[in-house]
């Protein structure tokens, strides 16, 4: 498989699987045995990364993602950018705060037989949490 073939089973999961929320992909574009080393307790395979998209959709209803930069090296693809939408639903424990955020993001896919094998993700999450916290008033 090629470094260009890689980069776009990548752009297509991002495009189809999470921006269109066509999530049949998942079944086509992740192995069986898929890792998601950014989740300690996330299952394996297609489902479990189903229920991780999931989870950040229900969190973010209207997330985005904007590729800013794909870098791909035999059977490893990287991509950098940022996730923005509107927290309507409960996240990492924090209630729906209505608000609009933004924040960056990297990542790292293996590629294995035509399929995401495992993934490392790293999000801005003290950025997110800053984001959603309340606003403090000084009296």
């Amino acid at each position: 498989m090629s470094t260009e073939q890689n980069k776009k089973i990548i752009l297509r999961l991002f495009s189809e699987g999470i921006m269109e929320r066509k999530f049949h992909v998942f079944d086509e574009l992740i192995a069986d045995g898929f890792i998601n080393h950014c989740n300690l307790n996330a299952k394996t395979g297609p489902a479990g990364y189903g229920d991780y998209v999931h989870e950040l959709l229900n969190a973010f209803p209207d997330l985005k993602v904007n590729i800013q930069q794909i870098i791909a090296d035999g059977d490893t693809v990287a991509t950098r950018g940022f996730i923005y939408g509107t927290h309507d639903g409960n996240y990492m424990g924090q209630l729906p705060t209505g608000k609009k955020i933004r924040f960056n993001y990297f990542d790292f896919w293996k590629i294995r037989n035509n399929k995401c094998a495992e993934c490392w993700l790293q999000m801005d999450l003290a950025g997110v949490m800053d984001q959603l916290r309340p606003l403090q008033v000084a009296l």
